[in-house]
């Protein structure tokens, strides 16, 4: 099994290099973005551009290439119009991640399947537009076939994204964990107006520390802190890690998100991405990468990580 090479290198405290963004790497190579469906639907029309970015990650020194499904939910296609091309979409975005692997010549790289609760946002924002919510036996239906269906297209793990609503995440964690696959949990934070870590939730003060409990109920391999400022990664770690003792990950993002466009605006410098990366390794994190504005140059700073060990 694949990762069983991945799993004893972080039982023996070894680094592990995820990828960087590829919704936004899409965005920012000319890939048009869905109003609703954000980066999913691309993976059809432009499936060179997607795997050519899986390929540069993994030239970058990525061990691990995440496809392009965080947002290709059934729910979400059909807020699109294109539901009835779930199969054809996501077969499609797994392929190009199979391809890149078997281009690069590096067998032990993984590819995790995105799995996220997101729903609909509000048009030049990055609010979720609650009022179209879906229901949780709705969350429920979309998340396990989404799911399964990357483990039936040969995906090595799950990865669970952008995990902040409590109501939401239990659908998702159920199907994740339904696949008998490896799960990475990735949870999201924001640094409340007095400066409390928050889950990202933007209308409303969830303690971060409540969000995190959902670890208590699911056994997951690895989890940690996705789509969230690198100067909130660390706290929001050391929370983390008082309810969780497996290996951890880190994968901050950087820039600004309005529906349906990532805004590319101060966006961390790699020498500086690194800097944040060494000191979440000596809070013990085993797997570091980026999220929504990071791309192959943030990466392979991340090398010399893995290198010095």
């Amino acid at each position: 099994m694949p990762y069983a090479k991945m799993e004893r290198r972080l039982r023996r405290g070894g680094i592990v290099i995820l990828d960087g963004g590829t919704g936004t790497e899409l965005e920012r190579r000319g890939v048009p973005m869905d109003p609703e469906a954000w980066s999913g639907p691309a993976s059809l029309e432009y499936t060179d551009v997607l795997e050519g970015i899986h390929r540069d990650y993994i030239a970058a020194g990525a061990d691990v290439i995440t496809a392009n499904t965080y947002a290709s939910s059934r729910l979400l296609l059909n807020h699109a119009g294109i539901g009835d091309r779930f199969e054809e979409i996501n077969r499609a975005t797994v392929g190009a991640a199979q391809r890149a692997r078997k281009a690069s010549g590096r067998d032990d790289v993984l590819i995790a399947g995105s799995v996220s609760h997101r729903g609909p946002v509000v048009s030049g924002t990055a609010r979720p537009d609650l009022a179209r919510a879906s229901s949780e036996a709705e969350m429920a239906d979309a998340f396990g076939e989404l799911a399964m269906f990357l483990r039936d297209e040969g995906c090595d793990l799950i990865l669970l994204e952008m995990m902040y609503y409590p109501e939401r995440m239990g659908p998702a964690f159920r199907a994740a964990a339904e696949t008998g696959l490896p799960v990475w949990a990735g949870f999201s934070a924001r640094r409340g107006t007095d400066g409390q870590v928050l889950s990202f939730a933007p209308e409303r003060e969830i303690p971060f520390r409540e969000t995190v409990q959902m670890l208590k109920s699911f056994n997951v391999a690895a989890a940690g802190i996705m789509h969230t400022p690198s100067n909130v990664v660390g706290d929001a770690l050391d929370i983390l890690a008082g309810v969780f003792d497996g290996p951890l990950l880190a994968y901050p993002d950087s820039g600004y998100f309005k529906s349906p466009l990532w805004q590319f605006e101060d966006v961390i410098p790699p020498d500086e991405f690194h800097r944040f990366a060494t000191e979440w390794v000596e809070r013990r994190v085993q797997i570091v990468g980026g999220c929504c504005g990071l791309s192959p140059g943030h990466i392979a700073a991340l090398r010399p990580l893995r290198e010095r060990q």
